[in-house]
């Protein structure tokens, strides 16, 4: 997560230029720097170099797999991103950027569960930019998702459905570019499943405001393991930034289709963030229904920053859905989890 907090007239001159150089992120998880890289020049190679380090308690109430237990975990999470690029003799700029997040706790979302189900996990892709933007190869799943998604919440609140159900596959191809106030991307996996989006930024009177739509063409295996489903999905998000608060609302829709069963599923998330002094706080709700059966959600955050790259952070989330269709168990989880971290990002 980059800075949480954007002035509406910086964000509108930094996005006026067209096709403006931007380093290639494969962090795709809650957990990400709130500092500028650490840049060093090699050679003419510029490395740049970020990471966090989170030590976070656990308190978690499931009643799928829990019972009526609340399990508390210490847990660590530690991830480093590292890229490497060159500009070549007709002005291209080329290279790669790698990755990686260990964890002590691979099934559990808050704590890098996203990445997959293993304590390391990585991702790798080579690049090409140049003035007309930038061809990706490699692990390049999320690229579209994450320049039109929400924000994400403050500190240790992550708001539980707020995507489509249907995945991409991790190795693929993508290409982003940004012209003046828009910024468009296209992701194309393995399978030939595939991800577009775009968004549009622009300062109006005392605010800025962010639009954004995306589709996605994907797939996802149900709760109980028995069924692949194809999906198909539209959504949309608006943000206004006012100040140092910044509120958003998300919508989408998805069909999802299996020889055995399909059906709809629509769904609608909002939230607010804002910053007083040292303290960041977020607060976050979703509802949706699939399947004619809904899904709620909840998320609360709170970050303090006690010195340069140093804080503490809160979350408080909920979410429930149970969502059965012809039989198939397709999404199954009832929880609340609290989780308070001590962090350092470089």
């Amino acid at each position: 997560m980059r800075p949480y907090l954007v002035l509406a007239p910086l964000t509108g001159a930094l996005i006026a230029c067209p096709a403006a150089a931007q380093s290639v992120d494969l962090n795709y998880d809650r957990l990400s720097s709130l500092e500028e890289p650490i840049a060093y020049d090699f050679e003419g190679i510029t490395i740049e170099i970020t990471g966090v380090a989170d030590a976070p308690v656990l308190a978690q109430y499931d009643q799928v797999t829990g019972g009526d237990d609340v399990r508390i975990e210490v847990e660590f999470v530690g991830n480093v991103q590292i890229s490497a690029e060159t500009q070549l003799s007709n002005r291209w700029d080329v290279g790669v950027t790698y990755f990686g997040q260990y964890s002590t706790d691979p099934d559990n979302l808050f704590l890098g569960g996203p990445m997959g189900a293993s304590d390391y996990n990585d991702n790798v892709a080579g690049f090409v930019r140049t003035s007309f933007g930038t061809v990706i190869g490699g692990n390049t799943a999320n690229q579209v998702r994450e320049i039109t998604r929400r924000k994400r919440g403050v500190g240790n609140g992550f708001l539980a459905f707020d995507d489509f159900y249907g995945q991409l596959d991790r190795w693929g191809g993508a290409y982003v570019g940004r012209f003046g106030p828009s910024t468009l991307g296209v992701v194309v996996d393995e399978n030939g499943d595939f991800e577009a989006g775009a968004f549009f930024q622009r300062p109006l009177a005392e605010q800025d405001v962010r639009l954004a739509g995306r589709v996605r063409r994907g797939r996802f295996t149900s709760a109980d393991g028995t069924v692949n489903f194809d999906t198909h999905g539209v959504g949309a998000v608006g943000e206004i930034v006012y100040g140092s608060t910044i509120y958003d609302l998300g919508a989408g829709y998805e069909r999802i289709e299996s020889a055995l069963t399909d059906f709809d599923r629509w769904f609608v998330s909002g939230g607010v963030q804002t910053q007083i002094g040292a303290l960041s706080l977020s607060g976050e709700a979703h509802y949706g229904e699939a399947a004619g059966q809904q899904e709620i959600s909840a998320s609360f955050g709170a970050a303090y920053a006690i010195a340069r790259g140093f804080s503490l952070n809160l979350g408080v989330n909920a979410e429930e859905a149970r969502i059965v269709s012809d039989g198939v168990s397709v999404v199954e989880t009832d929880q609340i989890s609290a989780v308070a971290s001590a962090r350092y990002s470089f």
